[in-house]
């Protein structure tokens, strides 16, 4: 049986593995075809996923192939803004890995001609459609924490020598920032758990003595202070520079109780203990790994969204514009040495 949606894939490296692996999984769409710098054997890859998959090395004329609906980003950083742009003026919906740029103009350009074109897209903040945040989000939706005012999710993921991305990720055209190039995923959850305005952020940077992150042309830790429109504040860090266990910390204060990563209170909850946390019954999120993450239910609610078209829930486009844009304004924060408010970066 066909499928509703056929994808065409654009970069083939770690992160498009593990969404080709993923799709086989969604119901409504298949990978049917990649486009890669390298000459590529479309027998070995169907030996290497155990499905057909057309070949394409220029872009423009996969982009011209009528039977693909969907593109999906897997390249390098720098490169998503081109693709993009160019994927919705050919009419294809998007899925675009984080970041969705490393400057702010360039996301800026993507956004208007995605607008322009009424494509929809999926952007890659896939931790929060992680059993964890759906979690978190539920608890809070049902009123057992109250108002939540402060929040900090904290990203601990040590990116050296041992890691795949390190050699490119090292440079300041490729990673961008500590936060750009991995910790956008905690300032977004951030902004899952506590929708709204943010007002102005500020934001310090530092890094690591060690000789494993000498190479980096950046600095690889920061830490972010958002003040929301409405009073409520929040904290981001993102160090890519730690030696330690991968740890993605989660605490939230409210006005009837809090959350700890996978642990809460709740003084909304009869009977309910007050002088120890409660668990939830969810594995956190633990890896850097893609292939632990959990793009299924995302990519699943992409799909479902374009059948009854509308935008996806949680990592539509405009909706993770709204993280870069907090991510840039941080940033500029730390380059300047000031506060930065949401308005210096215009949206048009």
């Amino acid at each position: 049986m066909a499928s509703d949606y056929r994808i065409g894939i654009v970069g083939l490296g770690w992160v498009a593995g593990a969404h080709i692996e993923t799709f086989k999984h969604v119901l409504g769409a298949e990978v049917a075809a990649v486009c890669s710098r390298r000459k590529l054997n479309a027998k070995d890859l169907e030996k290497r996923f155990g499905i057909p998959i057309k070949v394409y090395n220029d872009y423009d004329k996969m982009l011209k192939d009528k039977s693909l609906d969907i593109i999906d980003i897997c390249t390098p950083h720098p490169q998503h803004p081109e693709q993009a742009v160019a994927a919705a003026r050919a009419g294809k919906h998007l899925i675009i890995e984080k970041p969705l740029a490393i400057d702010y103009e360039s996301t800026r350009k993507m956004r208007a001609a995605i607008h322009k074109a009424k494509v929809r897209a999926c952007v890659c903040f896939e931790v929060r459609y992680s059993r964890q945040a759906m979690a978190i989000r539920d608890l809070i939706d049902k009123g057992l924490v109250g108002t939540i005012h402060y929040g900090e999710i904290d990203y601990f993921h040590g990116i050296g020598p041992w890691y795949d991305q390190y050699e490119w990720n090292i440079k300041k055209n490729m990673g961008g920032s500590s936060l750009l190039t991995a910790g956008c995923h905690a300032l977004d959850l951030l902004r899952h758990y506590m929708p709204g305005e943010i007002a102005e952020v500020t934001s310090y940077q530092a890094r690591s003595e060690s000789e494993y992150f000498k190479p980096y042309e950046y600095d690889t830790t920061s830490v972010t202070i958002l003040k929301f429109a409405d009073g409520r504040v929040g904290k981001v860090a993102s160090i890519i520079d730690c030696l330690q266990p991968y740890y993605f910390h989660q605490h939230l204060v409210g006005s009837l109780g809090s959350v700890l990563d996978d642990k809460f209170t709740s003084y909304n909850w009869s009977g309910m203990a007050k002088d120890r946390w409660s668990h939830l019954g969810v594995p956190v999120v633990d890896s850097g790994d893609v292939s632990d993450h959990p793009y299924q239910p995302q990519f699943q609610a992409f799909i479902d969204s374009l059948k009854l078209g509308h935008a996806m829930p949680h990592t539509d486009f405009d909706t993770a514009f709204e993280s870069h844009r907090a991510v840039f304004a941080a940033d500029r924060s730390a380059l300047e040495g000031r506060s930065i408010k949401l308005s210096e970066l215009p949206l048009d």
